[in-house]
């Protein structure tokens, strides 16, 4: 059986967890659920686009359950360290993990010796945002459009400087596909996060391709010129810029997730009614404009389609895995 085929059957076998019915208590405790804050761990710093995206659910979720919903940043390790945190959580509902493309499709092609199994100790529960990847210069750039910027490249050779997060973030493998189909010859410079996006105001880079919602501000202020998204199709988030594809660049996609899910053994009572809670949430108007405004597009998912869709990320990632040459550690 080839890596994909356990990966697929390992996946399947998550969508049926939990599908047992519940005793008669389980329902009866879900009912009351919860009656203390509920811990959200976010495997990113305070700031990022995945912070910032879930402290507005949050907060909506909080009001709909009654409680508080802490939010407790435990960054690292390509979000591995707040996975292991959640993964070996009680599973009584109190503990919930913000779960996005870099730990979930990302980190578990990268590091192999994890204390976790990244999907088997896992319960899904729902999409709520999708994150598309922005194309952005520096604004002195002499460049307009992506096939300026390509244009532009090409005619200077090894001269420009694509920075990113770190080896394995998001905007280090969107940068390494962008230039493979594209074919230029720049160099991707590693900065340490956010310090990545300040390197191209600052002109030590020139261009970026990073997560919507961390650099849609800078672009707001004119400190960033935004070029195109990564999506199929262009954002409702910005509706004026053409996708990467439209651009010049065919068959190019780029794009993030968030999404929330609970260690294995939760009640299936409580993960129904978190999950009706989450769809509630984000379909209200004033949650999705909220979540619009930060750079994610509302999106919610069962929790079998959740699955399915980690599955398709998983491969999709695993071809700019392979050409950034990503040492497995």
């Amino acid at each position: 059986m080839s890596c994909m085929q356990r990966w697929s059957s390992i996946l399947l076998a998550m969508g049926a967890l939990g599908a047992v019915q519940a005793p008669a208590a389980t329902v009866d405790a879900a009912r009351n659920y919860p009656t203390r804050p509920v811990r959200l761990i976010i495997a990113q710093t305070t700031g990022t686009s995945v912070d910032t995206l879930t402290r507005t659910l949050a907060a909506r979720l909080g009001d709909e359950l009654g409680q508080q919903m802490v939010a407790d940043n435990r960054a690292g390790a390509g979000g591995i360290i707040g996975a292991e945190i959640a993964a070996h959580a009680a599973p009584d509902g109190y503990t919930l993990f913000v779960t996005s493309t870099g730990v979930q499709v990302i980190s578990p092609q990268i590091y192999k010796k994890l204390n976790y199994h990244p999907v088997k100790d896992f319960a899904s529960i729902s999409l709520f945002a999708i994150t598309q990847n922005m194309l952005v210069v520096n604004p002195g750039l002499p460049v307009k459009s992506v096939k300026e910027l390509i244009a532009h490249a090409r005619a200077n050779p090894g001269k420009l400087n694509m920075s990113n997060a770190g080896a394995g973030f998001q905007s280090h493998l969107a940068g390494v596909l962008f230039t493979h189909m594209t074919g230029i010859d720049v160099h991707h410079v590693p900065y340490k996060g956010g310090a990545s996006l300040i390197a191209v105001m600052g002109n030590e880079a020139q261009f970026t391709i990073a997560p919507g919602p961390a650099v849609l501000g800078h672009v707001r202020s004119g400190r960033l010129r935004a070029l195109a998204t990564g999506g199929e199709k262009r954002s409702p988030v910005t509706p004026e810029l053409p996708t990467i594809i439209e651009a010049g660049v065919p068959g190019y996609v780029s794009t993030g997730w968030a999404g929330l899910m609970a260690p294995k053994g939760t009640p299936r009572p409580i993960l129904d009614k978190l999950h009706a809670t989450l769809v509630k949430a984000v379909n209200e108007p004033a949650t999705r404009e909220l979540l619009l405004r930060q750079g994610g597009e509302p999106v919610t998912s069962t929790p079998a389609e959740f699955v399915k869709f980690i599955e398709e990320e998983y491969q999709r990632f695993s071809q700019a895995v392979r050409l950034a040459n990503l040492k497995v550690e």
